[in-house]
């Protein structure tokens, strides 16, 4: 599922248009990223949570020439699922 899928499926069940949709998705997207940026923790009960996780420098391997390599360190993006996220997809609830 795409987006446009997203927008198209919410705009069904809620009645509203899929110009309001698209800008409430866009907006929640974009409130979700720049949160994480500032390095908030977004959570959505029932759903999951967004966070910023710190990943430490490591040392690597090239796969074609088996060369060592330093991998910097970086902060990336990360989400959890909820319990009740993982208990339907897993068809417990």
């Amino acid at each position: 599922m795409n987006k446009a899928d997203l927008v198209n499926l919410v705009a069904a069940r809620t009645e509203l248009t899929k110009t309001d949709v698209a800008q409430v998705v866009d907006a929640l997207i974009d409130t979700i990223i720049d949160s994480v940026v500032d390095g908030k923790k977004v959570s959505i009960l029932g759903f999951g949570s967004f966070e910023p996780r710190d990943r430490s420098a490591r040392q690597g391997l090239n796969p074609k020439t088996g060369e060592k390599i330093k991998i910097d360190a970086k902060r990336v993006p990360a989400f959890t699922a909820g319990k009740l996220f993982k208990d339907k997809v897993q068809g417990v609830a």
